[in-house]
């Protein structure tokens, strides 16, 4: 059998290139145009792709299905458009990082760069994985991103439905409340348990329901924070008071270093990363005014 060429599987990539991303519309009609070239798609299919060239968010599929031509198939069965978009997000999460000031983000970046290196993979879709917070507040989380990060935004709303979102069920439930017990949710991107595996580094995507109180805490994995969404209430001892931060202000927290987040109005969504001792658990850590900061809501910016 003869292998199909390099360029060619290329091409079928890109053309899975996901909606939305800056200059999207291009480089589909530019993979069009070598597919067509390759005598792969006809005229009529390529004029398609050079109309939505420069829409970004325009997809060409019922376009395709209303003037009675066939659609592509996914590359590998749908697989490796998954692992592609999966490499496409941890781009646009690695330029984000780049824009960002303060300590942790270049030791953040050079965990991610090994999996930045590597060669996209199939990725196979997780079963059974839909997370009632993901359903309920990841939409708004992401409109808000959109206004100044529309790529990004675009990016992770393209490989939502691939990602394994757990609600983490390890820490007791008397000490963490209830309400973040079952309003949050998170997807390792990199990771021991991820589709692109780092033994002692891990990196994701941490969405929390809005209005609640993330009690404060500590682990010994250093950790950033990355807020794509904001403001939302911090502070790094317990007892001590809180402190308002807006979007994209970076919070960087060593080795056991307590800290604790009140959601605000909009659901909190950052991406974080663990740069060593990721296997390690982490512990709640009392404090006498939960009850009031539960009862809080932080004014919108």
């Amino acid at each position: 059998m003869t292998r199909e060429p390099a360029g060619l599987i290329l091409a079928r990539q890109i053309l899975f290139t996901p909606l939305g991303l800056s200059g999207s519309g291009r480089r589909r009609y530019a993979a069009a145009m070598t597919l067509f070239e390759a005598g792969d798609i006809g005229k009529e299919a390529l004029e398609i792709y050079r109309v939505c060239s420069p829409l970004d968010h325009e997809d060409p599929a019922p376009l395709l299905t209303a003037a009675g031509l066939s659609l592509p198939a996914e590359p590998g069965g749908g697989d490796l458009a998954r692992g592609l978009r999966l490499k496409v997000l941890l781009a646009e999460c690695d330029r984000y990082l780049a824009t960002l000031p303060g300590p942790g983000i270049a030791e953040v970046r050079a965990g991610l760069a090994p999996a930045l290196a590597a060669e996209a993979e199939p990725l196979a879709s997780p079963h059974g994985t839909t997370n009632a917070v993901v359903s309920a507040h990841l939409a708004t989380a992401l409109a808000a991103l959109e206004t100044t990060h529309p790529e990004l935004a675009a990016a992770i709303a393209a490989s939502t439905g691939d990602l394994e979102w757990i609600t983490y069920g390890e820490y007791p439930p008397d000490e963490i409340g209830a309400d973040f017990l079952t309003g949050h949710a998170y997807a390792e991107l990199v990771g021991p348990a991820a589709a692109i595996f780092a033994e002692d580094y891990d990196l994701g995507l941490f969405l929390i329901g809005p209005d609640i109180l993330y009690r404060d805490h500590h682990h010994p994995a250093p950790e950033l924070y990355a807020p794509l969404t904001g403001p939302h209430g911090w502070r790094f001892g317990p007892d001590d008071p809180l402190s308002i931060k807006p979007a994209h202000h970076p919070v960087w927290n060593p080795p056991n270093t307590p800290h604790m987040t009140k959601v605000g109005p909009v659901p909190y969504l950052c991406i974080f990363g663990w740069t060593k001792d990721v296997r390690l658990p982490a512990s709640v850590i009392p404090a006498t005014d939960w009850p009031e900061l539960e009862r809080l809501r932080i004014p919108a910016a």
